[in-house]
């Protein structure tokens, strides 16, 4: 059998994913192809022990160039599996006119949206036109409920599926498979040091709500210093917000879960989130996690044993949870353990690519 992953992205939870989904396929005995949207991208999959092909899309619109050189890359392929929007477009098309079958991970939904994924009664984010609401609610949401009738379609929560089948998505085209991820090659111990370390790895965007964590950090009572991953288009405005706050923001981190080991405890602030995969590599270093009661979090996080869950946008609540954990050493140790046990359990890449490969045999033996 022969497996083509598609990805348009140079960075992002979604290639992390491919990266870590399509060599433990490869190991499965499946003869695996991914292609890429940049050389680069192509390089760093290669290096993997993959084989890897950079097949740049443009947009959404590249049909001539971009979809193209798609459709003539998946010749032979029994499956094809893409995983983003551009993608999804494309790919889709192209796996179809192949005759392969397709599958396409829908990894999550357009930001405006985001948050009703596992919380129905979410605010409309600030600055988003009720035009563009409704464009997502009866444009958007249809036509990706349509491309999947191309193939079968992979949700990585069930707070996602859910979201899936209240709008038209077919359950019978749609599966819930969750991320993987590798055994942490180090464990964080509980460190002797007069502060808690919480680190965060998020896109700086209004949905993860950083600007959050950072009006926590003014309420917590024990020293506290913040250590802050990722870029986004508040970077700037979230560093002069973080004045008067002991926070260090280090950009884009390749190498997070070594990171991960020099701090204390993993902050999710999510307004909206899907299945992050900054959560289940914390989990596999053994640290303890606070997340928000979003999307698939609690899918992940077990309140009270691998890590605390409390209600989004209350700086109040996470800044109790920070307190509590910095009080407590030993208790951080344990719910750390409790989450390398629960990902070894649930969420291992081995278990995951063992999974994904049954969807695909049972995708190939299926006439429909």
């Amino acid at each position: 059998m022969k497996v083509v992953y598609v990805s348009t992205l140079e960075r992002g939870g979604p290639l992390t994913h491919v990266k870590q989904l399509a060599p433990r396929v490869a190991a499965e005995g499946v003869d695996v192809q991914v292609l890429c949207g940049s050389e680069a991208v192509a390089t760093s999959v290669r290096e993997l022990g993959l084989q890897a092909e950079a097949v740049p899309v443009a947009h959404k619109l590249d049909v001539l160039g971009g979809g193209r050189a798609l459709w003539r890359k998946l010749d032979g392929a029994d499956v094809v599996h893409t995983h983003d929007r551009r993608a999804g477009l494309f790919g889709r098309l192209a796996g179809r006119l192949r005759g392969a079958r397709v599958v396409h991970t829908l990894h999550g939904m357009p930001e405006e949206i985001a948050a009703r994924v596992g919380r129905p009664d979410a605010p409309e984010p600030p600055g988003v036109s009720r035009g563009r609401i409704v464009w997502l609610e009866h444009g958007y949401l249809p036509l990706e409920a349509g491309l999947t009738r191309l193939g079968h379609v992979v949700a990585p929560s069930r707070a996602m599926a859910d979201f899936m089948l209240d709008h038209g998505f077919s359950p019978r085209l749609l599966h819930v498979i969750p991320y993987g991820i590798e055994p942490g090659n180090g464990v964080a111990e509980p460190q002797e040091r007069d502060l808690l370390v919480a680190g965060v790895a998020a896109n700086l965007e209004y949905w993860k709500g950083v600007d959050v964590l950072l009006e926590a950090a003014r309420l917590v009572q024990a020293p506290l210093r913040l250590e802050i991953y990722g870029v986004g288009s508040l970077a700037d405005e979230l560093q002069r917000r973080a004045h008067g706050v002991d926070a260090r923001f280090h950009g884009f981190a390749p190498d997070m879960p070594a990171r991960l080991v020099q701090v204390d405890v993993l902050v999710q602030p999510s307004r909206a989130d899907n299945l992050p995969l900054s959560i289940l590599e914390a989990m596999a270093a053994g640290l303890p996690v606070v997340g928000t009661r979003v999307g698939g979090i609690p899918e992940l996080v077990v309140d009270g044993e691998t890590g605390l869950v409390v209600e989004p946008e209350d700086p109040a609540a996470l800044a109790a949870a920070l307190d509590a954990l910095a009080a407590a050493p030993e208790w951080r140790r344990e719910l750390g353990r409790r989450g390398r046990e629960r990902v070894a359990e649930h969420f291992s890449a081995e278990g995951i690519a063992r999974r994904t490969v049954a969807l695909y045999e049972d995708l190939c033996a299926s006439s429909t």
